[in-house]
């Protein structure tokens, strides 16, 4: 204790109680007028929480104010302490800031505390067949990175579901409080409303179990296509289309009758998109999940891109091969020959 900090100027404690003291007269006095005239009390009975709430917060700041004045220590403890709003806003997803500014995302706020490591489900986002869910993560005690490993466990109903892809994105807010967002695309057919189970693991076997139910997002617009084609042996089909706020999600459907490649080639099919005056509209994400039909490779994907004007009345999808590169299990790329698959265009009408 030798280190002890030595005090510079003395804690104002007298201007603190006497300003307590002065809010506590100036109610008193206000009480009195009220019970001579009841009808002035009613019409200031508002009045008087909101001064009551603004009193109590000035008097906390005097306090936290003087108190940093007084320890220099308790600043600095104060300005380390992470301010932390919205996960989703702050996560430099575009749909995620929009979703969260424009009031789409279900805000959840529930906090567990196992071992000294608190986790609150902050929000929850269900657009299309898209589920995406942020989480602040704050400890007692330092953070390693990605402690919560790849993200969580989830269940759909109480069941586990097929998906297509999962992303996991941790940030660093302090030593000891971490942010993440995890995205789900789901491949199978989702009911608009249902209860979602999320397990969270920590490093040392902590377990964070979190149940609420999550509902779609409104003014979603669905567009059945049902479009089939075949080109080169793969049979395609567009199944439908939809609208939000969000973007433009289209599914389809892919088989691939030709099992003599060596290669699985419906996992590269990929779409571009244009509207009715050829400007492209941006893929940012997608999804898939495969599947064999008697020994014949199949795929089911879920491709998502950028919102659409209100004066887009047409879209142009054209399906694609991509061709990539194989490697054989040294490292070196294997010499395929490949000949171009040409997809028919789809021309979607837009209701208005």
């Amino acid at each position: 204790m030798n280190n002890r900090h030595k005090q510079l100027e003395p804690f104002p404690k007298e201007q603190v109680r006497s300003a307590i003291q002065t809010g506590m007269e100036q109610a008193e006095k206000q009480r009195r007028k009220e019970s001579v005239n009841p009808q002035q009390h009613r019409r200031n009975k508002i009045k008087r929480r909101i001064f009551y709430a603004f009193g109590s917060v000035a008097v906390i700041f005097v306090i936290l104010i003087g108190s940093s004045y007084y320890s220099p220590a308790l600043a600095s403890s104060l300005s380390q302490i992470p301010i932390i709003g919205s996960v989703f806003e702050s996560s430099n997803l575009a749909n995620l800031e929009k979703a969260h500014k424009q009031g789409l995302t279900s805000q959840i706020g529930e906090t567990q505390t196992v071992n000294g490591i608190s986790v609150t489900l902050d929000e929850v986002l269900y657009d299309q067949n898209n589920i995406s869910i942020s989480y602040i993560i704050d400890s007692e005690k330092p953070l390693e990175e990605n402690y919560t490993s790849a993200g969580m466990e989830f269940t759909i109903n109480g069941e586990s579901p097929n998906m297509g892809s999962l992303m996991y994105m941790e940030s660093s807010q302090s030593a000891t409080t971490r942010t993440a967002v995890q995205e789900i695309s789901v491949t199978k057919e989702m009911p608009d409303k249902f209860e979602l189970g999320v397990i969270l693991k920590g490093e040392n076997e902590e377990v964070w179990n979190f149940s609420t139910s999550v509902e779609k997002m409104e003014n979603i617009q669905t567009i059945p296509v049902q479009h089939s084609q075949s080109a080169d042996g793969i049979n395609l089909t567009i199944t439908d289309l939809s609208l939000s706020e969000l973007g433009v999600s289209i599914s389809y459907e892919s088989l691939d009758e030709k099992t003599n490649f060596g290669i699985i080639r419906v996992d590269r099919i990929g779409i571009n998109l244009f509207d009715q005056d050829g400007n492209e509209i941006t893929s940012f994400s997608g999804s898939g999940e495969s599947w064999f039909f008697d020994n014949n490779p199949g795929f089911k994907n879920i491709e998502l891109f950028d919102p659409i004007d209100s004066n887009v009345t047409e879209l142009t999808i054209i399906p694609y091969l991509n061709r990539g590169a194989e490697f054989d299990k040294n490292g070196e790329e294997i010499k395929i020959e490949k000949e171009d698959v040409d997809f028919e265009p789809i021309i979607i009408e837009i209701p208005k």
